[in-house]
């Protein structure tokens, strides 16, 4: 079973994430620069505004950056976070691999998030999403890997009871 992060990556994250704050806070003093003294951008000044927001917006979208996972032991477990805390809250869940029915991976231009279903107590199965748009295509490959492994070692038990 593996180990899978990508937590090793939040610096550069960060650094692009401070880095469009400041562009939006550069730009917001550009237009207002530009709208008491000097006016030569004219109607292109909301551009200096508009164009940070956009690509934060993006950035926001696109998900939580750090995705872990850890299949070693009886236990699986999920770990989805963003590295602007304050956005969205952290998400965690562990659960035993016995639970784990089935996964899908679903990809749309540049997003991608993973629904896994796992049997419930409650209500019969549960499906759990992570988004995994920051991994790349090598920890995507070995996450399916992983998780078919423990399907498939979950069908055989429940096909020889």
């Amino acid at each position: 079973m593996i180990r899978l992060s990508n937590k090793r990556k939040a610096p550069v994250y960060n650094f692009f994430n401070i880095l469009l704050w400041m562009l939006l806070a550069g730009g917001c003093i550009g237009f207002i620069v530009d709208k008491i003294r000097f006016n030569i951008l004219d109607e292109k000044s909301c551009f200096l505004i508009i164009v940070p927001i956009v690509l934060l917006i993006v950035i926001y979208i696109h998900g939580k950056q750090i995705f872990e996972y850890d299949s070693e032991g009886e236990a699986v477990h999920f770990r989805n976070r963003s590295i602007t805390s304050f956005l969205n809250k952290p998400q965690s869940d562990e659960f035993p691999k016995y639970k784990l029915v089935k996964f899908e991976m679903f990809s749309f231009l540049f997003f991608r998030r993973l629904y896994v279903t796992i049997l419930s107590k409650n209500s019969g199965t549960t499906t759990l999403t992570y988004e995994i748009s920051y991994l790349t295509r090598k920890q995507v490959s070995d996450l399916k890997t992983s998780l078919n492994k423990i399907i498939r070692a979950n069908k055989e038990k429940r096909h020889q009871e």
